[in-house]
């Protein structure tokens, strides 16, 4: 099937959504390779098999982007797999003294690098694509979250429009999406008779895509309007992992312009993560999913009625089935992955190229101990 198939198909709809993270999209690969085995075997496919023949519609920020992309573009998990170990170093090569005052990173090589591997004439409207692919950036000129997708229903997707998203090349769009600051430069795209500077969708609420994957969905303004439902649309969310008590030692002193000007990326981050995170437990029927904090739990499962026999929430019955495939990269978290031997310095940081090995075993780990056939048991056709 093609995008275009994908638009007018009928339930059930498979939604994957990706975060954002730099490196650590490593373990999000080693999650997906595990769900791609999985998948063929339940549906006793061979090895030509790849998750654009089961996913209707990915997302992806940031590194998200990268991966959503090259999936949409029917590769197997293991040949992207094979880039990021390959290519991490050159994706994060360090800038020189000078330059690096401005950005951490030279964008040089991942430019080059997405040109190589996407195709520099690639549009977000190609017919190679096999999927509906949503991509989120921020469009510093307007102050803006951008999502940006292929629906050809979609308002800017007319190919009438001067400003017709569909003729971007796919590498641009996915180099704006992983323009992170303080990292990388920005990018400069344009769009009609407009240039826009676009950088990371990671400091947007979406680093975490999920939820507004399912609005883009379902929402009448985007003009797909699948309908929802628990048995009729499936969403899989796949985090980049998490560090909760990086930061424990931290000092007020420490506090300062450099400090703020790193960290602030990663905070957001992981605040975006968890509010879509939350928002799609909410909504969702949700299968799988570490717990939150000890208030709220993890929200798997019916919710207990109340006294009154009323069933607590906003929403009955769910919109969606759910589940959300994350690793907390600290001792604790990753002594449940059975782990411990990881050190959590080595895998927490957004550029951790010299522990690649380590952030594939984290990845392996989650696979293994939460992917489930069960999850997907009443969504294989």
């Amino acid at each position: 099937m093609s995008a275009a198939d994908k638009v007018t198909k009928d339930p059930p709809y498979k939604l994957l959504a990706l975060d954002g993270g730099g490196i650590r999209g490593v373990i999000t690969l080693e999650i997906l390779r595990e769900i791609e085995r999985t998948l063929q075997t339940e549906l006793k496919r061979d090895d030509r098999f790849v998750l654009a023949d089961y996913f209707d519609y990915i997302a992806g920020t940031s590194t998200g982007a990268i991966i959503a992309s090259f999936l949409s573009l029917g590769w197997r998990v293991s040949r992207i797999l094979e880039f990021y170990v390959e290519a991490g170093p050159a994706m994060f090569d360090r800038a020189s003294l000078l330059k690096r005052f401005r950005y951490k990173f030279e964008d040089d090589q991942l430019a080059d690098l997405l040109k190589q591997q996407i195709g520099a004439d690639i549009t977000l409207g190609d017919p190679k694509l096999r999927t509906l692919l949503l991509l989120v950036m921020r469009n510093a000129t307007t102050d803006s979250p951008w999502p940006v997708s292929n629906n050809p229903r979609a308002k800017f997707n007319d190919p009438a429009r001067l400003d017709d998203n569909t003729r971007l090349p796919l590498w641009q769009l996915v180099r704006a999406s992983t323009a992170a600051p303080t990292y990388f430069p920005p990018e400069t795209i344009e769009i009609g008779r407009q240039r826009f500077v676009f950088v990371d969708g990671g400091v947007t609420m979406y680093n975490n895509p999920a939820f507004q994957l399912f609005l883009m969905s379902t929402v009448s303004p985007y003009r797909l309007c699948w309908e929802a439902g628990e048995e009729k649309m499936l969403l899989v969310s796949i985090g980049t992992g998490t560090s909760p008590v990086a930061n424990a030692d931290l000092m007020p002193g420490e506090m300062n312009l450099v400090y703020n000007a790193t960290s602030i990326p990663s905070a957001l981050m992981f605040a975006a993560a968890n509010e879509q995170d939350f928002l799609c437990r909410v909504f969702g029927n949700t299968l799988c999913g570490d717990g939150f904090d000890r208030e709220v739990g993890d929200l798997i499962g019916p919710a207990t009625p109340l006294p009154s026999g009323r069933v607590p929430g906003p929403v009955h019955p769910k919109l969606f089935t759910y589940m959300r495939y994350n690793a907390e990269l600290t001792h604790t978290g990753l002594a449940s992955l059975r782990v411990p031997h990881i050190v959590p310095e080595h895998v927490q940081q957004l550029d951790s190229v010299d522990h690649i090995a380590a952030l594939q075993e984290v990845g392996v780990a989650v696979g293994r101990q939460k992917v489930r056939r069960e999850h997907f048991a009443a969504f294989l056709r």
